[in-house]
């Protein structure tokens, strides 16, 4: 399935089987919507379960110049208006939570709850990330691959599933260089702390004790600052849903079927 947003950009979706309310699922920087293979089946039994692929990213379309945080916040809303529901609840890794993050701030009413994984209001700063474009863009996908793994996964995960980091290995070599760089260009900019305590819905929190790309002591201050918000902490790196799936899904399940609007 294809979704034209309001300027021209195609982006490629898993849509879901009908349920009463939607679930979208918002991928990391460098990945696609397969980041998600752990979660499709057992989020599918109770939910309807949306995937795409960022701007930038999979088969979604490359726009050239670079991304804005609130351009890809409607990117999400209009993954959104796509299931044709009225609200959704979202999950977001990394720039994922992000983009979720600013959904819940900018659109409150479409959203029912949200699971900001492994993400910050504030991630990084502008000599990383113009570091991160400049190497995309000049000693290409397979330099950033190498260095993604390290900061992705625990050594011993790495060591434990080397067919699994193999895999985004790959994603991350073929992805192109300039989506992602549109992408950090994103990051680089964006700041959503001042907004952070106006997030109204029902919102959990995900960090990875060994995350040095999104420490968890980021995740904390989110949890901190969004009222009622719930905290919680897994032995993983950036990619807690990748290396700890059993653990992230049933934490996810437990969030969205407790009470609450």
């Amino acid at each position: 399935m294809v979704v034209t947003t309001d300027d021209g950009c195609r982006l490629s979706v898993s849509p879901g089987t009908p349920a009463t309310v939607p679930m979208v699922l918002s991928n990391s920087l460098g990945t696609d919507r397969s980041l998600w293979d752990c979660q499709v089946v057992p989020f599918g039994r109770a939910h309807s379960v949306w995937r795409y692929d960022t701007r930038g990213h999979g088969e979604s379309d490359v726009p050239q110049g670079e991304y804005s945080i609130d351009r890809l916040g409607k990117d999400l809303l209009a993954i959104i208006d796509a299931t044709s529901a009225a609200h959704v609840d979202l999950c977001g890794v990394s720039i994922g939570g992000m983009t979720a993050l600013w959904v819940a701030q900018h659109a409150p009413d479409r959203v029912r709850r949200i699971v900001l994984a492994n993400t910050a209001a504030k991630i990084g700063d502008l000599e990383m990330w113009s570091s991160r474009i400049h190497t995309a863009r000049t000693e290409g996908m397979r330099v950033i691959a190498d260095a993604t793994m390290m900061r992705w996964f625990t050594p011993e995960f790495r060591a434990a599933r080397p067919e699994v980091v193999a895999g985004f290995h790959s994603t991350i070599a073929r992805t192109n260089p300039n989506g992602y760089a549109g992408c950090c260009a994103a990051l680089r900019d964006a700041d959503l702390r001042a907004l952070a305590s106006r997030v109204a819905c029902p919102t959990l929190v995900v960090t990875g004790r060994h995350d040095p790309a999104t420490p968890p002591e980021q995740g904390q201050w989110l949890a901190e600052q969004i009222p009622g918000a719930q905290l919680v902490e897994f032995d993983a790196a950036h990619l807690s849903n990748v290396e700890r799936p059993d653990e992230f899904n049933t934490a996810v399940l437990g969030f969205m079927a407790s009470e609450g609007r």
